[in-house]
Order: structure tokens, then C-alpha cells, then sequence
């Protein structure tokens, strides 16, 4: 009875330690998740903030309906083009009065203001020298009297996503190597329980490959069970931020919440594999004398 009792109480004391493993590993691999999510998210935020940069082509006055929607069409089907929008001099003015606040034509007799096209480019046209190649292009049609767009704008943009880029990927970087720690410690502590185990089966000639494959294959499993709930997770944080940020949270964004995934469940098998590896490895080359 007494052995009985034992072998009750070890065996609780190692599905304790499973749990433990998976919960700890779950959470490290959940604030990865959450990390890649934000990175996944800023990247879209960014290609949105530079896809609204672009450039307003004016048109001559003498410019004729026919001649303005040739040219916008030849825009529109052109690869830089993201989208664009024709605001004729009618529209032009009542744009200004809005901004103004008053009706500045009041004090003249004719409409000095020219219709034009504003155009949206793509992210990655959405740089001084692609722009200025596009306005040399464009700017040898007849009907077009100027190109403009803010250069400086545009420079600051790119400088500041540039070192907001760094900054994200140095701080993941960081984030990466302690989750690794956390994960690897979590694991070893659970290998050092069974350390006596391992030591035995050596004595009775088992081989390091026959040691090694059932702690391998359960750490692979613990991997995959843990990075499942650190997923499931990840999806009740984008549920909830999906009720409150509907316009940038989007859970119908499939191939962002693969590569999310696909990533978690990864870094779950590959760790868990290569921690519990080491940490066998160890108990095996381990003198008897030193396991206490």
C-alpha cells in the first residue's frame, strides 16, 4: 500500500509538472504572440500612413472633360497608383471656402483656382526618388500645368518609420531571447525532476537516442499544446480589441492571422525540441555523484 501510495503521488507530482511546463511556456509564447500581433499590426499602420502620401497633378484650364478623363484612366491603370480623385475648379473652391472659413470669392470676379487630380500611391512608390521619376513622366503631357508633393513630408515619414522599424526590431530581438531563457528554464527544471530516471535507464544500457525520443516527443506535444493556448489566447485579445479599434483590428485578416500562427506554433516545437534536447544531454554526461 505504501509503495502504491508512492507511485499515486509521483505520478501527480509529474502531471503537476507537465501543467506547470505548459502553462509557463503557453504564457511565454502568448507575449510573443501578442508582440508579433503589434509588429503584424504596425506594419499595416505604416503602409496605410504612407499610402496616404501622394501628389496633386494640376490641369491647364483650357483642359477639356474628355482630355481629363483620358489622363485620369492612364493614372488609374499605372502601377504606382493606389487611387485617385478628380476635384474639378467648382469643387476647388468650396474645398478652400471650408478651409478658409469664408467665401473668398466674394472679392473676385473669376475662379483663379485649377481643377486637378490628387493621387494616392502605392507604399512602395511612396519615396522621393520613385515620385520624382513619376512626375518627370507624367509631367511631359500637354494638359498637365504642375506637379506637386511635399518632399519633406515625405522624408521625415520614411525617417521616422525607419528608426520606429529598429527600435521594434531591437526590442523584439531582446524579447525573443529572454522568452527562449524562460521556455529553456521552465523545461530543464522539469527534466532535472526526472534526472534520476534518466541516469538509471543509462545504467541498464539504454542508449542516449532511446533515452533521449520520450522526452523529446512529450516536450514536442507540451510545445504544441502550449503554443494552441497561447493562439487561443491571442484570439480572445483580438476579439475584444476587434470591439473597440474595429477599423484597424480585422479578424477576417487571414493571411496576417496565418503567419501569426504559423510562427507561435513554430517557436513552441522548436524550442520545446531543442531545450529538452539539452537538458537530457546534460543528465547524461552527468556524473552519478553530481545528480545530487
Amino acid at each position: 500500500m505504501a509503495n502504491q501510495g508512492e507511485a499515486q503521488f509521483q505520478k501527480r507530482r509529474l502531471r503537476s509538472s507537465y501543467v506547470s511546463v505548459i502553462l509557463s511556456v503557453s504564457l511565454v509564447l502568448f507575449t510573443l504572440g501578442l508582440l508579433g500581433l503589434f509588429l503584424l499590426y504596425t506594419q499595416k499602420i505604416s503602409n496605410q500612413v504612407i499610402e496616404d502620401i501622394g501628389f496633386t497633378v494640376y490641369l491647364h484650364d483650357d483642359v477639356t472633360e474628355v482630355d481629363v478623363d483620358r489622363l485620369k484612366k492612364a493614372i488609374d491603370i499605372a502601377d504606382y497608383t493606389n487611387s485617385t480623385e478628380y476635384i474639378s475648379k467648382d469643387q476647388a473652391v468650396e474645398i478652400l471656402k471650408k478651409d478658409l472659413g469664408e467665401d473668398f470669392m466674394q472679392y473676385l470676379d473669376y475662379n483663379p483656382l485649377l481643377a486637378s487630380i490628387d493621387v494616392k500611391v502605392k507604399s512602395a512608390y511612396a519615396n522621393t526618388d520613385s515620385l520624382a521619376v513619376i512626375k518627370s513622366a507624367l509631367a511631359r503631357s500637354s494638359k498637365i500645368k504642375e506637379i506637386v508633393y511635399q518632399e519633406s513630408l515625405i522624408q521625415k515619414v520614411q525617417e521616422n518609420l525607419r528608426i520606429a522599424g529598429i527600435v521594434m526590431l531591437v526590442f523584439s530581438g531582446l524579447l525573443l531571447i529572454v522568452a527562449i531563457a524562460l521556455i529553456n528554464n521552465s523545461i530543464r527544471l522539469s527534466i532535472y525532476s526526472r534526472r534520476f530516471i534518466i541516469k538509471s535507464m543509462q545504467l541498464v544500457g539504454a542508449t542516449q537516442g532511446f533515452i533521449r525520443r520520450p522526452f523529446v516527443t512529450r516536450s514536442i506535444l507540451h510545445g504544441i499544446y502550449s503554443a494552441l493556448i497561447a493562439i487561443l489566447l491571442i484570439m480572445l485579445v483580438m476579439y475584444y480589441l476587434q470591439s473597440i479599434l474595429p477599423d484597424l483590428i480585422q479578424i477576417q485578416d487571414i493571411e496576417i492571422l496565418a503567419y501569426l500562427f504559423v510562427i507561435v506554433m513554430a517557436l513552441g516545437i522548436i524550442i520545446s525540441w531543442v531545450s529538452t534536447s539539452l537538458a537530457v544531454r546534460k543528465y547524461l554526461r552527468m556524473r552519478g555523484n553530481k545528480l545530487y
